[in-house]
């Protein structure tokens, strides 16, 4: 299976060459400005001469013209864990989905995803409850909120009898509003990537949390995910069609 790797050069990128051997994966290239120093490393989804069986992106919003175009080139499978799509991108994914199966996740780890489920459950049983996410991330992440506090967003969505209003942040006259969800981003130092949900009720306080110690969780799941996508049907999939949960 040859995985071709869009963003090689980057953290991930190389932590997914590290990781690939392991999980019996072969690097046959990669998309990236910065070359890498083990892999054929192209400018361009034209300029690629090497197999392609598969594609994992861990880059930026603005590489998603490329890799559709590498998609439609090798008619292969993607794995898309970058975050912070706008709608018009996030609606050419979708068009994608219906050529060539698509993997979209926000955040490639299994306890994330158990994470999520948490916050589903939690949210049903504790509907009195006011619900506070925090995210920390590096002093290098581009986007805020994370893509995996959205993703928590969407979990416990499912889980209220209500829409919630999203406060990101709170500055100056706030006092809290029945049906908020409030959403903080920390960004500092090295952190690899923390979540919290607190739901805080009358004189209880419920917390659910996960924190990444290395990146090669991420890489790992991004590995999987390519894995299990080949032979799949053209649609959109995430890590609870995989984990069947």
């Amino acid at each position: 299976m040859n995985v071709f790797i869009v963003g090689i050069g980057g953290k991930m990128g190389r932590v997914l060459c590290e990781r690939a051997a392991e999980k019996g994966v072969t690097i046959s290239g990669g998309l990236d400005k910065t070359a890498s120093p083990l892999y054929p490393t192209f400018a361009s989804a034209k300029e690629v001469t090497v197999p392609v069986d598969a594609i994992i992106d861990f880059s930026r919003p603005s590489t998603l013209t490329e890799i559709i175009a590498l998609c439609d080139r090798f008619s292969c499978p993607c794995v898309l864990c970058t975050t912070g799509y706008n709608a018009a991108e996030q609606k050419k994914i979708q068009e994608l989905s219906a050529r060539v199966p698509v993997f979209q996740s926000e955040n490639m780890s299994l306890g994330v995803n158990v994470l999520s489920l948490l916050a589903e459950k939690a949210a049903a049983l504790l509907q009195d409850f006011d619900i506070e996410i925090i995210e920390r991330h590096h002093n290098q992440k581009a986007d805020a909120p994370s893509g995996t506090a959205k993703l928590l967003c969407r979990a416990i969505e499912r889980g209220t009898n209500y829409t919630p209003d999203y406060i990101y942040g709170r500055e100056g006259d706030c006092k809290r509003k029945k049906g908020e969800i409030g959403v903080h981003a920390v960004r500092g130092g090295t952190i690899v990537g923390e979540h919290e949900i607190a739901f805080c009720g009358q004189q209880e306080v419920v917390t659910l949390s996960h924190s990444a110690g290395s990146r090669s969780i991420f890489a790992d799941g991004a590995l999987e995910a390519a894995k299990w996508i080949m032979g799949k049907s053209p649609a959109l999939y995430d890590m609870r069609n995989m984990l069947k949960i």
